[in-house]
């Protein structure tokens, strides 16, 4: 089982990363990759922890991915029900700076399976 992220953390890595969220410029001022990776690692476990199970695999790579939501195991290829987005699209939904409704409508994940929807339910995960 994966170390647990304590509040403390979650809410460091994220405010190291938030200025480069609020700018409409995804590709501007980019933060180095370790404060980034750690950003995303925080949250996206921070939300296996809440919302524990193997039933939905989140997927950010480069950095990260979990599985959550209680429901039927999943042990060999392909979970049937995927979550998978860019750190920046990531990080605006956890913050809540982007809802899951505009994540969907704009086409800033890839979401397959009847379950994988019910990650909304946990989000956001930090508010800031």
């Amino acid at each position: 089982m994966a170390k647990k992220i304590d509040p403390e953390t979650l809410r460091a890595s994220v405010a190291k990363i938030s200025d480069w969220l609020d700018r409409g410029a995804p590709d501007a001022d980019r933060p180095a990759r370790q404060p980034l990776a750690a950003a995303v690692r925080a949250t996206a476990r921070t939300l296996a922890q809440d919302a524990p199970g193997h039933s939905v695999e989140v997927r950010i790579p480069p950095f990260v991915a979990v599985q959550c939501i209680e429901g039927p195991v999943h042990t060999r290829g392909t979970p049937p029900n995927v979550v998978e987005t860019d750190a920046r699209t990531w990080l605006l939904l956890a913050t809540g700076r982007l809802s899951w409704e505009e994540v969907l409508d704009a086409r800033r994940a890839d979401v397959s399976g009847s379950r994988a929807a019910e990650i909304a339910r946990w989000l956001p995960i930090i508010e800031c």
